[in-house]
């Protein structure tokens, strides 16, 4: 399903994302997961993208997979990193022959093994070319081309400090043909809905997408702000993991009680979406879903 179709269908989407396994065994036990996140009856999933070497494969593999194999309807991560012009245009015209319609275009990080690689090479070294490419890539088959996602960050991209020319490069991935802004993990909602405000004011009018991380018993909060591009943990939030101590359940109560209390403040205050980063594990978005009084997101569209 194209994402136009799916925000026209949807008044709020409720939404997860994936990460490609590295062996089979975890893809097996990823796709168990699917199948236990399918029944909650999201809007749609996708599937982050690894440049270069075998995760770029698996990422493909994956999102046929969830094409084929189940009823929901996935979006591919597609990064410029890595990428000449001739590659993107194969990548892409295969997902088009696989019925993938989505891709959620990011500048991305080169790979940690290809050291002083040369972003010279790429075809694109911002997002905004990239979207601009694959808003180009229509056919008679598929005349509205792909829907297209971009990143938001509530908090700021560490690489352009300066929040008005970070709302430039929005800007301009939203004008180049983004369909919608899906924005990384944060813990206060108060950065979030700032973040809402100035693309408002930006003239940004597409959907923006929140983004959900909930901690559990195995989250490591340093490696998850690195992920994270620096996320920032409220002080609250940070008291009341320190009072768990050494208690890894405490630890993952904590942090869904804190998820759950974000995602019914973003939908008291009219969020367009949720998007659900779950680690490739099913058990801490099911329990958000059962702490807010619903069996799917049907119930939760319904509220």
């Amino acid at each position: 399903m194209h994402i136009l179709d799916i925000f026209k269908a949807h008044p709020t989407t409720f939404s997860f994302e994936f990460f490609p396994p590295k062996t089979d065994k975890s893809s097996s036990d990823l796709f168990r997961n699917i199948e236990q996140l399918q029944v909650l009856q999201p809007s749609f999933v996708s599937v982050t993208y690894g440049a270069g070497g075998s995760t770029r494969e698996r990422t493909h593999d994956l999102v046929i997979r969830i094409q084929s194999e189940t009823n929901l309807t996935a979006v591919s991560h597609l990064t410029c990193v890595c990428h000449g012009m001739d590659d993107l245009a194969s990548i892409l015209d295969r997902y088009a022959s696989s019925g993938i319609e989505n891709i959620l275009a990011l500048g991305g990080d080169p790979p940690r093994n290809l050291v002083d690689y040369n972003r010279g090479n790429d075809a694109f070294q911002h997002a905004a070319g990239l979207v601009a490419f694959i808003k180009s890539r229509t056919s008679q088959a598929h005349p509205r081309g792909f829907g297209i996602g971009v990143a938001g960050f509530p908090e700021g991209h560490p690489s352009t400090p300066n929040r008005l020319s970070e709302m430039d490069h929005l800007k301009r991935k939203v004008d180049a043909g983004a369909d919608y802004i899906c924005t990384q993990l944060f813990f206060s909602n108060a950065d979030f809905y700032d973040f809402r405000e100035r693309c408002e004011y930006a003239g940004i009018k597409v959907p923006i997408l929140a983004g959900i991380m909930p901690i559990t018993r195995d989250t490591n909060i340093s490696r998850m702000a690195e992920l994270a591009l620096g996320a920032r943990f409220p002080a609250r939030l940070l008291k009341s993991l320190d009072r768990c101590g050494d208690d890894p359940e405490a630890r993952e109560r904590v942090g869904i009680h804190w998820a759950t209390e974000q995602c019914r403040d973003l939908l008291d205050n009219n969020v367009r979406g949720l998007h659900f980063y779950t680690l490739n594990r099913s058990d801490a978005t099911r329990r958000i879903y059962e702490n807010l009084g619903v069996k799917d997101s049907v119930g939760l569209r319904q509220a």
